[in-house]
């Protein structure tokens, strides 16, 4: 059996919209329940067979330099999606999504 290198597990980071704005809660003040967030949240798309401490693990070891340490990890498995392009059906590959929380006062990115 092969052993798993931390970027067989986390094949790459997810930025949307969404988790951009995920990304920044912590840094928002103007919602009393947004101050509550003061952890930062990260969205990467993993491997479908990795586990939540596999994850926790592959991301620890590939920010090594940043000494982040993570808190949670929570998962997500999308099913794969019907789609036509000039009239031949196909599907969008399914995937899996990791929405890690560092601790508080971390980042992976410089901006803080």
């Amino acid at each position: 059996m092969l052993k798993k290198t931390p970027y067989d597990i986390v094949k790459s980071r997810h930025v949307t919209e969404k988790t951009r704005v995920l990304e920044n809660l912590q840094f928002n003040q103007s919602n009393p329940c947004v101050k509550k967030c003061e952890a930062p949240k990260y969205v990467f798309l993993v491997d479908k067979r990795a586990s939540k401490r596999e994850i926790a693990v592959a991301l620890e070891e590939i920010y090594a330099e940043k000494s982040i340490k993570v808190v949670a990890v929570n998962t997500s498995n999308y099913k794969a999606k019907p789609k036509s392009v000039r009239g031949r059906r196909g599907l969008k590959p399914a995937f899996k999504k990791a929405i890690v929380t560092l601790e508080k006062g971390q980042a992976i990115d410089d901006k803080v």
